[in-house]
């Protein structure tokens, strides 16, 4: 391990990785075996760690080497530690580090959605979902409430969004989790049924005593604007409403998902 004290940006390459390249662009599509992502703050760098994720390099302000990211830094093992004045780093990343540390992780090769729905009683599929606020919040209930994996349309934001993670206190570490392309006949096959979250005419109370009875139930949250497809909604098993009082129509998508999680559990857990 090294400790690299930064005194400018000018010439460190290294650094880069925290201010010059785009969420695309950490992804690298085009060679995905060096994809990275960031991970920010101590707690959810040792959530990751602790889940088996591979580290590159810390950057943290110098107070903390000692201090805050003491025990990440002991963790991470034999990698680069950058640090600077925290003036330095907040113009090298473009905003204020939360509680001063960062963290460059490789991404894992995903899992098929086959291997990920193996053992899943219950399964959340996030259909086009790009606020990466509420992202990183539907994988925190996910994780709280006993969702066993989480699937999401291609269209849906990156669970790896360094606020994503940030949102997430690290559950995105925690829950399985992989994209799916065709969610309704890939579940069926898997022996899912399907509850869409829609305010459909016909839809049924999340409190229908039928849907907590199921053995495998895969819940489909859409956006909060345009909701589910009309297709998605038509080739579900069901289609679900959270009854609500005082004319509110509708929740935030992820305080909706943190209802139905918590509704639809299995009765024995």
């Amino acid at each position: 391990m090294g400790i690299i004290d930064i005194e400018s940006l000018e010439g460190n390459d290294d650094v880069h990785v925290y201010a010059s390249l785009t969420e695309s662009q950490l992804r690298n599509r085009l060679n995905p075996d060096n994809a990275l992502f960031i991970a920010e703050s101590p707690k959810v760098i040792k959530v990751a760690l602790q889940a088996g994720y591979d580290p590159v390099s810390i950057l943290c302000e110098r107070k903390h080497i000692e201090g805050d990211a003491a025990e990440v830094i002991a963790m991470a093992g034999d990698i680069d530690v950058f640090t600077g004045s925290r003036e330095l780093l907040q113009s090298l990343t473009g905003y204020r580090l939360t509680r001063g540390v960062l963290c460059a992780m490789r991404r894992p090769a995903l899992p098929s959605v086959d291997a990920v729905a193996a053992n899943a009683s219950r399964i959340v599929v996030i259909d086009g979902v790009t606020d990466t606020t509420n992202i990183g919040a539907i994988f925190r209930s996910a994780a709280a409430l006993g969702i066993d994996a989480v699937l999401l349309t291609p269209t849906s934001c990156d669970p790896l969004n360094r606020r994503a993670v940030r949102v997430s206190m690290g559950s995105v570490f925690l829950v399985p989790w992989t994209f799916i392309y065709d969610p309704i006949s890939s579940l069926k096959r898997l022996g899912f049924v399907t509850a869409a979250m829609a305010l459909n005419d016909d839809s049924v109370s999340l409190d229908e005593p039928a849907l907590k009875k199921e053995p495998r139930l895969a819940i489909i949250m859409g956006t909060e604007g345009d909701g589910l497809s009309d297709k998605v909604i038509s080739d579900a098993d069901y289609t679900v409403r959270i009854p609500m009082a005082h004319g509110v129509d509708s929740l935030n998508v992820a305080a909706a998902a943190a209802v139905a999680f918590w509704e639809l559990r299995l009765s024995a857990r």
